[in-house]
Formats: structure tokens, sequence, C-alpha cells
């Protein structure tokens, strides 16, 4: 069995300071592809900070996703043949979106705006995601078969439909960049594993550190596997890299089988989609 290793960057970042943290950022990425991590994955917001106060501070520092800090890490993935997952303030025409982006060697992959936004930092002043929840295949080499990648964003986790939807389009892996602040312990604790159990996928949260404005960001970052397991925890508020290896063939055996015909799940088709209308009729 060959594992595909990521890895989670739990860094501390600064506030509209985007050439700082995208130099923090390469520096990490290289040690992450030294020790073997075929995808690194950082924080929300990773190059622009969080705690804004004002829309045109914000805007000030957002980008258009051809911008120069995605160009800045496609270059760096294209030069270590690698793939990175991270937060951006993405600027479309007068409006901002809290994104993430998953770029490689080849340029950008896929991107994800925020659905569910809080009253919080810069999420007072962003627009709610428009573009549906999207799985993408990520090539790695010396692997037959894809890994299949869903990215949800922070706040997105407290809502279990985001990863539900994901994993019901094929996922194997859940990418949860993220800025948890003071209070959000016991979801940083629970909620990545509860993710990964209810879905049998793998997720992977990855919080950042430091001080903005008065918020001190928990850290806490993990990768957790199929059966809610974490393989990797920092427990901490320090500065740290969190590793994992995916086996896409666990993430795909949805039916679970501990005593055949006495105990076994599927964690798809045992689901009754007729009898969850209160979910989506609009209340």
């Amino acid at each position: 069995m060959s594992l595909i290793k990521i890895a989670g960057v739990q860094m501390d970042i600064q506030l509209a300071n985007a050439a700082a943290n995208l130099a923090t950022m390469q520096t990490h990425l290289r040690t992450s592809v030294s020790n073997g991590a075929q995808l690194t994955i950082f924080p929300e917001c990773t190059t622009t900070g969080y705690c804004f106060e004002t829309f045109d501070e914000a805007f000030g520092i957002s980008e258009p996703v051809d911008g120069p800090s995605v160009s800045s890490m496609v270059n760096i993935c294209s030069e270590l043949n690698t793939h990175s997952i991270f937060g951006f303030l993405e600027k479309e025409d007068k409006r901002i979106f809290n994104s993430v982006v998953c770029v490689g060697p080849n340029g950008v992959i896929s991107k994800y705006r925020k659905v569910h936004l809080p009253t919080l930092g810069v999420d007072n002043f962003t627009t709610q995601g428009d573009n549906a929840f999207e799985v993408f295949d990520l090539k790695i080499e010396g692997h037959d078969q894809p890994l299949r990648v869903g990215m949800n964003i922070c706040y997105d986790c407290s809502f279990p439909e985001s990863a539900r939807v994901l994993t019901l389009l094929g996922a194997d892996l859940i990418a949860l960049p993220t800025n948890w602040p003071p209070g959000s312990g016991l979801v940083a604790d629970l909620i990545p594993n509860t993710r990964a159990l209810e879905n049998n996928v793998y997720f992977a949260a990855v919080n950042r550190i430091g001080t903005e404005r008065g918020f001190d960001f928990i850290g806490k970052s993990k990768i957790c596997d199929p059966l809610g397991r974490e393989l990797d925890f920092a427990n901490h508020c320090d500065e740290a890299i969190v590793y994992g290896g995916i086996d896409v063939a666990f993430a795909r055996r949805k039916h679970l089988v501990a005593v055949p015909g006495k105990h076994e799940v599927h964690r798809i088709e045992d689901r009754r989609p007729d009898t969850y209308g209160e979910i989506v009729d609009g209340n």
C-alpha cells in the first residue's frame, strides 16, 4: 500500500503583509516537501491575515486569483513539483471573497469561496461564496489513483452539510484552512474527527497561531483518518507542521464490516434523504 503524504502548516501570519507571509509559506513548503509531503495545506487567509476592521482596509490587500500571491505559489510549486492549498482574500470587481485555492506545478487547480460567514474579522466585509462545492483530482506522482480533494473554510465545518456534499461528490480528503480564535477549542478538538468519521474521509484542519488585534489564535491543527482517529495533532498554539498518510482506497470503502451480516454500516447507502426535507426547505 502506497500512501500519499500530506502536511498542514500551523504558522503565524502578519496582517496586511503578503510579502512576509509568502516568504514564511515558502520556507515551510520547502520543509514539508523535504519531509515527503506531496500536498501542503496552509491556514485561512494565509497571505493577508484576518482581523481587518473596514472594507477598504481588506479590499486594499485583496487580489484576483491570477494576482501576484497565487502566481508566486504556483512558481514555487512548479520548482518543487508539489501541490499546495492556502487561503487569500480574493478581489472580484468591488467585492471581496474569503477564498482558498489549490495550486500545483501547472497552475491553479481549484478555488473555493467561503459559504458560511460569521460576524467576525474580515468576514464582516466579504461576500458569501457563490460557487458550488467542488471535488477535484490531484494527480500525484508515483500513484495510479488521483487524490480526490474538497475544500471548506473555517466556519463551514460547523455545518455538517458542507462535508457531506463533498463526500457525495467523491472526496477522499477534505481540507479545512481555518483561523480559529479563542472560544473555538472544542470545535478544534471534536469537529474534524467527527466530520472524518461520519463521512469516512480524511479531514485536515489547519489553523494559524499568533496574535492579531487582540485575538490569540489557538493552533490545534490536525489530520484525521476515515475512522476519526488523529494521525497528527498539534495540540498547542506554537508553530508546527502536521503530517498524515492517505490511503485513497480506505476513504472510498464506505461499507464497513465488523462482523459480516451482524455488524455492518454503509456511510452512504444507509442514508435516508427522503426524511431530510427540513434541512433544505429554506427555513
